[in-house]
């Protein structure tokens, strides 16, 4: 294999794409929002995309691709110790709309659907669009899941609990002995964990990703997987994902969902597969450059913006920011958009927790993380 380049384009290149996170702002906006990365994708991907569309190979996916679902499989076990049954992965356009169809399945109409704050925007919105009634569950001091929240949660009734592991927007990884705990006091109370571990195989150097099937026979028997190739292989638009299980209830409450496959994407599937075997070299370079970029704006901030705190992120590539030193208003991502020109994920978007916080995706080139806390810096001076 040649030598892997993750040298990202120049702003006014990254600028004509057309995905959300640049599309949505002007030319001179420098964005680092929404949780794509800037890098180029994996070249085996790029080239089975080409070779499919030169087929015209562009029809529905089939029920149950074998291949994928044994590269699946075999990329677990290889990247994160997970042992998984290639018979026990149903495949799903995306995790959202997973978590959103397990939770009708298995709250029904006003079901009580939980998960810990600040959380990815949808959580708040999807399941509350699918008459679902959410329940925010706060953190502790040290980001863990607040137990005496969690615990009255469960005992006012709720029916499931979103568990984002690692955490999004924090980047915390939860270490084995909470999962546990979790998994215990969720099957006491009957009560379903949907794992949405998206962003596992981009835990850095310094942390160990523990799945959720692997905790204990409670977390199997009350729990689902939800994952996908998109967040580490940036694949994004390609719209294929998997439910996990590892007892037959939970099987039977994901067959009880309906078949989803012809809503994914036959692109998706092929590079999917082609990502899980073929990839790890690649993704190895991918998350050494992540833990650099960590590192960088580590010393960025501290140097530019010793106001601001942060924990830096355990897994993925944002950093949630703590602006509530600066003399800013709730939103500080208006200020650095309005006068630095840098797009941050407003704080409020991950619910009341976000007041004067910022999400920052650091999976971009080093020289665009020093642009932006320059331009940062400087919105402050104005």
């Amino acid at each position: 294999m040649s030598a892997i380049d993750l040298t990202v384009p120049p702003l006014e290149e990254l600028c004509r794409r057309r995905s959300e996170k640049w599309a949505l702002f002007d030319s001179d906006v420098l964005s680092l929002t929404v949780a794509e990365m800037d890098f180029p994708i994996l070249a085996e991907v790029g080239r089975v995309l080409a070779a499919t569309i030169e087929r015209g190979d562009l029809g529905y996916g089939v029920p149950a691709p074998r291949g994928l679902r044994e590269a699946l499989a075999g990329f677990a076990e290889r990247r994160l110790s997970w042992r998984l049954d290639p018979e026990q992965v149903t495949i799903v356009p995306d995790v959202m709309l997973g978590i959103v169809e397990l939770c009708r399945t298995i709250a029904g109409p006003g079901g009580a659907v939980g998960f810990a704050t600040p959380a990815y925007p949808p959580f708040f919105r999807e399941p509350a669009l699918a008459g679902l009634d959410t329940v925010p569950i706060g953190l502790a001091p040290d980001g863990s899941i607040d137990p005496g929240q969690l615990d009255a949660a469960l005992r006012s009734g709720l029916r499931v609990l979103v568990l984002s592991n690692p955490h999004n927007p924090t980047g915390r990884v939860l270490p084995q002995t909470e999962l546990a705990a979790i998994a215990e006091r969720c099957a006491e109370f009957e009560v379903w964990v949907l794992a949405d571990e998206i962003h596992a195989p981009l835990v850095l150097p310094g942390a160990t990703h523990v799945p959720w099937l692997e905790v204990s026979d409670a977390a199997r028997r009350w729990g689902i997987v939800l994952t996908s190739a998109s967040k580490a292989f940036n694949l994004a638009a390609l719209k294929t994902a998997f439910l996990v299980t590892a007892d037959p209830v939970a099987r039977s409450v994901v067959q009880r969902i309906g078949p989803q496959h012809d809503h994914a994407s036959l692109l998706g599937e092929l590079a999917a597969e082609v990502a899980f075997r073929e990839g790890d070299q690649w993704l190895d370079v991918v998350v050494d450059q992540l833990a650099r970029n960590r590192e960088q704006l580590c010393v960025e901030l501290r140097q530019r913006l010793p106001d601001v705190r942060w924990q830096p992120p355990q897994g993925t590539y944002l950093a949630w920011l703590d602006c509530r030193g600066l003399d800013l208003e709730d939103e500080p991502a208006d200020v650095f958009l309005q006068r630095g020109r840098v797009a941050l994920g407003p704080g409020l978007d991950y619910g009341e927790p976000g007041a004067r916080h910022a999400r920052l995706n650091f999976a971009t080139g080093p020289e665009h993380l020093t642009e932006a806390v320059a331009r940062m810096a400087a919105a402050l001076r104005r």
